[in-house]
């Protein structure tokens, strides 16, 4: 009968053994490390199936579960995932372990500005800067710039969509920023940009609305990666504090604050505006002339509630009466008179 594997180790480390009785507790020692190395090998090979099943799940649902890793990893790498973790656990200060990944540039632009402070939720208002319509123009008049009419001019009913059109480019957990999307900053000041080509219906709209004596504010325009990171892990740290676990608080912060990477804030094209008589970004917002005025006008100048009430089963993000997306005036009236949401939109037309 043919001997097994572990009967020939054996049986070969017994004979050099009894040769050398110097040998034999060495012998012992490895035949037990050949051996165990031997029949941990061979369990891998027998469950390899198994493993490479739930490898594959695994990477299932970290690549396309809203509530995972995969976005924030993407922008971020693992490595620095794992930090960010560590500094939300151990540090009191999560703003030093952000701090060190900050443009030079990005972070000059911050401290001349005095925008430390985002007015990303009602937290800390009280020092945000915001831009009114006087402001943004202030920079471009000087260039000569001429205020635009406030006449608008509506689309005709037909009119074919493109995905491919970056007015229309849906960003949300599931659907990250793609990695080749360029666009160029319009500047108004160092603390205020956008996408330039929002530009010119963003002060239409601001003008129509002064007009109708409401001075609408942008407080919250575009912004970098890092200052996303910062906002995200902030809150992540604010929710911690309150007792959550790391990963409850990831899943409730990322319900509040986009997970960096799949920001419309990060491509120039959603702003977080308030109003002249109304500077806190909450539910209340809704219910003032700033409010009523944008959720009635803003489609006609390409803007829609980016988040509505009553859709946060499909946008995965609470109800944000005070930001707006920029997808030009023939979206925007569809959404506005259907009364869907972008994601839906993408359903139905594209």
């Amino acid at each position: 009968m043919k001997k097994t594997f572990r009967e020939n180790i054996i049986a070969k480390f017994a004979g050099i053994a009894r040769s050398h009785k110097g040998l034999k507790y060495p012998c012992l020692a490895a035949a037990a490390v050949v051996l165990f190395f031997y029949y941990v090998s061979m369990h891998f090979v027998n469950n390899g199936k198994r493993y490479v099943s739930v490898a594959f799940v695994a990477v299932f649902f970290m690549s396309s579960c809203s509530f995972s890793f995969a976005v924030f990893a993407e922008r971020t790498g693992f490595i620095s995932a794992q930090e960010t973790y560590s500094a939300i656990v151990e540090d009191s200060d999560i703003t030093l372990a952000v701090e060190q990944t900050v443009d030079p540039t990005e972070q000059m632009i911050l401290e001349e500005d005095n925008i430390a402070l985002e007015c990303e939720t009602t937290e800390d208002t009280e020092d945000v800067v915001a831009y009114s319509l006087d402001d943004l123009l202030e920079n471009r008049e000087q260039d000569g710039y001429q205020a635009p009419s406030t006449d608008v001019a509506m689309a005709g009913e037909e009119y074919v969509f493109d995905s491919s059109d970056w007015r229309l480019m849906l960003i949300n957990k599931q659907h990250p920023i793609p990695e080749e999307y360029d666009f160029t900053l319009g500047t108004f000041t160092a603390g205020m940009r956008c996408d330039e080509r929002i530009i010119e219906d963003l002060l239409l709209m601001m003008q129509a609305a002064k007009d109708d004596g409401v001075n609408l504010e942008v407080c919250s325009p575009y912004r970098g990666d890092n200052r996303q990171e910062y906002l995200f892990n902030r809150k992540i740290k604010n929710y911690m504090g309150q007792g959550m676990s790391y990963m409850e608080a990831y899943k409730r912060a990322s319900q509040i604050v986009t997970v960096p990477g799949a920001s419309e804030h990060q491509v120039g094209l959603a702003l977080d505006i308030w109003s002249d008589t109304y500077k806190s970004l909450d539910k209340g917002f809704e219910d003032t002339a700033g409010g009523q005025w944008l959720a009635q006008h803003s489609y006609e100048y390409g803007f829609i509630l980016r988040y509505p009430e009553g859709k946060e089963y499909i946008t995965s993000i609470e109800y944000e009466p005070w930001h707006f997306r920029y997808v030009g005036r023939e979206a925007a009236m569809i959404m506005k008179q259907e009364d869907i949401c972008l994601e839906e939109f993408w359903d139905k037309y594209l």
